[in-house]
C-alpha cells in the first residue's frame, strides 16, 4: 500500500481545516499510519506461521486460528485508514469544484470572481466540512466497536482453547509474542479514540462560530431596526444659544437699552433740578 500518495493527497486539506483539524491529521499519520508501517506490520507478520495448537490433527490449527483471528488486525486498520481519510477528500473535491466555477464565471464576466475564496468554510463547503468531520468519527467508532465485538475486548490472552472439528478434543493454542501484540492493539485503539476527540471538538468548535456568528448578525439588525423605530430627538436647546458675550459687548448694550428706556419725562425732571442747583449757587 502506497501511504506516501495518500499522505501528499491529504496534505492539501489543512489549508482548508482548522487547529482541530491540523492536529487530527498529523496524529493520523504520525501516530497511526506510521506506527502501522514501521511496527505493527512487523509484529503482526509472524501472526498465522507461529500460531500453534498442542494436536497434530491435520487441519485443527487452521480452523483454530481462524475462530481466533476472524480477520487480521493489519488488515483492519489498514481499512479502517482508508475509510477514515477518504472523507476529507470530499472537501478537497468541493473546493476544486469551486474554483473551476469561479474561473468560468471570471471568463464570462470580465474579470469579477463569484467567490472571493473558494477555500474558505461559507455556505455549502461549511456542511460539506461539517459532514466529513462526522464521516471520520462515525467510521473511527464504528471500527473500535468492530474490534471490540470481533475479539471480544482489546485484550490477547497467551492460551486460547479450541474445540472445533476436526480437532479430536478440546486443544490449547497459542499466541506468538502476546504482550507486544496487546500493546500495540490498545495504542491503536487509544491514537483511535484520540482522534475520534479531535473530531467531536472541531464539530463543537464549527457549530459555536456559527451560531455566534449568527447572533452578533441578529443583535446588530435588532439596533438598526430599533434605531429605525424610534427617531432621535434633540432634547436640548444648541449650544448656539448659550453662547457668552463679551463683558464689553455686554456694557455696552445694556447702556444702550438704559438710554432707550429713558422718557422725555425724566430728561426734563432731570434738567429741571440742575438748574435749580444753579441758582443757588
Amino acid at each position: 500500500m502506497n501511504w506516501s500518495a495518500l499522505e501528499s493527497l491529504l496534505s492539501g486539506v489543512n489549508k482548508y481545516s482548522t487547529v482541530f483539524g491540523r492536529v487530527w491529521l498529523s496524529m493520523v499519520f504520525v501516530f497511526r499510519v506510521m506506527v502501522f508501517v514501521v511496527a505493527a506490520q512487523r509484529v503482526w507478520g509472524d501472526e498465522s506461521k507461529d500460531f500453534v495448537c498442542n494436536t497434530r490433527q491435520p487441519g485443527c490449527t487452521t480452523v483454530c486460528y481462524d475462530s481466533i483471528f476472524p480477520i487480521s488486525h493489519i488488515r483492519l486498520w489498514a481499512l479502517q485508514l482508508i475509510f477514515v481519510t477518504c472523507p476529507s477528500l470530499m472537501v478537497v473535491a468541493h473546493v476544486k469544484f469551486r474554483e473551476q466555477k469561479d474561473s468560468r464565471y471570471t471568463a464570462q464576466h470580465e474579470g469579477h470572481h463569484l467567490y472571493a475564496n473558494p477555500g474558505k468554510k461559507r455556505g455549502g463547503l461549511w456542511w460539506t466540512y461539517l459532514l466529513s468531520l462526522i464521516f471520520k468519527a462515525g467510521f473511527d467508532a464504528a471500527f473500535l466497536y468492530i474490534l471490540y465485538r470481533i475479539y471480544h475486548g482489546y485484550d490477547m490472552p497467551r492460551l486460547s482453547k479450541c474445540s472445533l472439528e476436526p480437532c479430536p478434543n478440546t486443544v490449547d493454542c497459542f499466541i506468538s509474542r502476546p504482550t507486544e501484540k496487546k500493546i500495540f492493539t490498545i495504542f491503536m485503539v487509544v491514537s483511535s479514540a484520540v482522534c475520534v476527540l479531535m473530531c467531536v471538538c472541531e464539530m463543537v468548535y464549527l457549530v459555536g462560530k456559527r451560531v455566534q456568528k449568527a447572533l452578533r448578525v441578529r443583535a446588530a439588525n435588532e439596533r438598526l431596526l430599533f434605531a429605525d423605530r424610534h427617531e432621535v430627538t434633540s432634547i436640548a436647546p444648541p449650544r448656539s444659544q448659550y453662547a457668552v458675550e463679551p463683558p464689553a459687548l455686554a456694557g455696552s448694550r445694556l447702556s444702550l437699552a438704559d438710554k432707550k428706556a429713558m422718557t422725555p419725562s425724566t430728561l426734563s425732571s432731570s434738567t429741571r433740578k440742575q438748574r435749580s442747583a444753579s441758582t443757588m449757587l
